[in-house]
């Protein structure tokens, strides 16, 4: 899906064109290339200011039409806040505030990129403009009527003033790539389930390879042989077979150790023989969020050229309810060799991560695995839709997931793992069971995917309340987020890259 709206960037001395955006603190303060070009329109913006009580605050916007004595046709001021309080996800905020006002059709936008006391500086510049890529994303390619005031897409050409126009590219160069992952991830969560089952997906995951990603898909076959019995367990029910993919980006010193990510990717959900209720079972369509986000991540890795080896694995599967498949009291054998009694149907990503986490971690033997799963309701009851739960064996890994997670605005929180809630998945006929049960569920059902890491270091995060029908944000109107790329990407080019 083409981008919505352009973003380039252009010298301070650039004249503006069509809609002015300029930047304001608390105190209505303007910088120095923002008065300029205001003119005898900045005592106007003082009195609109008062007149509609804006006060500067961070992220809120004032919208002043066809303002005498320049020459542009609107002018959208940003409120930044306090500047010296002000973070890089605050930048990518300002850019989804400007996105949001702008209107469907053609518009021509120049955005002065100064803060009230010093130009923002290339990251910041960069922060804004995927702000307005990310604000401006739809997802409509199947309709085929406009709603009434629907013009269409929006199709804006936004322009950066910066102070230093090299330096902005440069910067916002390896972050446009990481929007493009983003996309893709919002993209594959959004798609029905009639058009994306695992066949599907596995042959969309196998594109990377224009990116130089090394990919392998897994058939029925492949995966029989290996012993991917509790993947296959979940598949066998749909008339879609299930499949595996296997990403490789070997941007890293030759020999080194990967960095591992497992997603889970249940292309639609009915829960199986153990059914869910219907309504808003239509939402199922994205529990293959976790899957989303690996694919996303390493087009990222890739087209940035990332200095890591990256290793994406992803397990794909319809779950449905047919004459075929697996019930309640079956057991099913792992690749491990661990053996699983089913108790529920609906317990199935687990069964999908246990076989693709134990694949990765004997055949890569990775520094670190992450998986990423919408796995359990339980954890939206627990922390709703701001934090993502995060579980994990290894308190390094854990810390610095925490990190970045503030500094992206993709945050997660760590929830407890314990030996204690072992017994809640013990089974009397089989080594484990798939549940254990209503209580701590998002925490028991961790604690059996830890069973299939070895000593590898671990975090698991579970994204059922962030990855999809979370609440609209600044930079998100799409009812698939694609959380978790700008995250992970982060995580890499912190700690990992070389």
């Amino acid at each position: 899906m083409p981008d919505a709206v352009k973003v380039g960037f252009v010298p301070f001395s650039a004249a503006p064109r069509g809609i002015l955006a300029v930047f304001c603190d608390d105190t209505l303060k303007f910088g120095p290339v923002a008065r300029k070009a205001l003119g005898p329109v900045a005592a106007l913006v003082k009195r609109a200011a008062a007149t509609n009580q804006f006060k500067g605050k961070g992220g809120s916007t004032l919208d002043i039409l066809e303002p005498e004595g320049i020459k542009i046709h609107r002018l959208i001021v940003i409120g930044t806040g306090r500047p010296s309080e002000l973070k890089e996800k605050d930048f990518l905020k300002f850019g989804g505030a400007l996105a949001g006002k702008l209107n469907s059709g053609s518009e021509a936008v120049t955005v002065i990129a100064e803060l009230p006391d010093n130009p923002m500086d290339p990251g910041q510049a960069a922060a804004m403009a995927s702000g307005i890529r990310l604000r401006a994303y739809r997802f409509d390619r199947y309709k085929t009527k406009k709603a009434d005031g629907d013009d269409g897409a929006l199709n804006a050409d936004v322009s950066l003033a910066v102070e230093d126009v090299a330096a902005a590219r440069k910067a916002f160069a390896p972050v446009a790539h990481v929007v493009d992952g983003i996309v893709m991830a919002r993209d594959l969560v959004n798609e029905p389930p009639n058009v994306l089952y695992p066949e599907e997906f596995a042959r969309r995951a196998a594109e990377l390879d224009k990116l130089d990603v090394q990919v392998e898909i897994l058939d029925v076959k492949a995966m029989t042989k290996l012993g991917m019995g509790a993947l296959l367990g979940v598949a066998q029910g749909s008339a879609r077979p299930g499949r595996a993919v296997i990403m490789r980006w070997n941007g890293g010193k030759r020999g080194e150790a990967p960095v591992a990510f497992v997603g889970k990717g249940v292309c639609f959900d009915t829960g199986g023989i153990s059914i869910k209720p219907s309504g808003s079972m239509e939402d199922m369509k994205g529990d293959m969020g976790g899957a989303a986000c690996v694919v996303g991540l390493m087009h990222a890795l890739a087209a940035r050229k990332a200095h890591v080896n990256a290793v994406g694995a992803i397990g794909l599967v319809e779950n449905m309810p047919d004459g075929n498949a697996q019930r309640p009291g079956d057991i099913v054998t792992s690749m491990s060799g661990q053996t699983i009694e089913i108790i529920n149907t609906d317990a199935e990503g687990r069964l999908v991560l246990a076989d693709v986490l134990w694949h990765v971690a004997k055949k890569f033997k990775p520094k670190f695995m992450i998986d990423l799963a919408t796995l359990t309701g339980a954890i939206v009851v627990a922390l709703g839709t701001e934090y993502a739960g995060l579980f994990s064996n290894n308190d390094e890994l854990a810390e610095r997931l925490h990190k970045v997670g503030l500094e992206t605005g993709e945050r997660v929180w760590r929830m407890p793992l314990g030996p204690e809630y072992d017994k809640l998945i013990d089974s009397q006929f089989a080594d484990m069971k798939n549940t254990g049960g209503r209580h701590g569920g998002s925490i028991t059902a961790a604690q059996f995917l830890r069973r299939f890491v070895d000593n590898t270091p671990w975090a698991h995060i579970d994204i059922a309340g962030t990855a999809m029908g979370a609440p609209k944000t600044e930079i998100n109107q799409s009812w698939g987020s694609g959380y978790g790329v700008r995250l992970l990407d982060r995580l890499i080019a912190d700690y990992y890259e070389k």
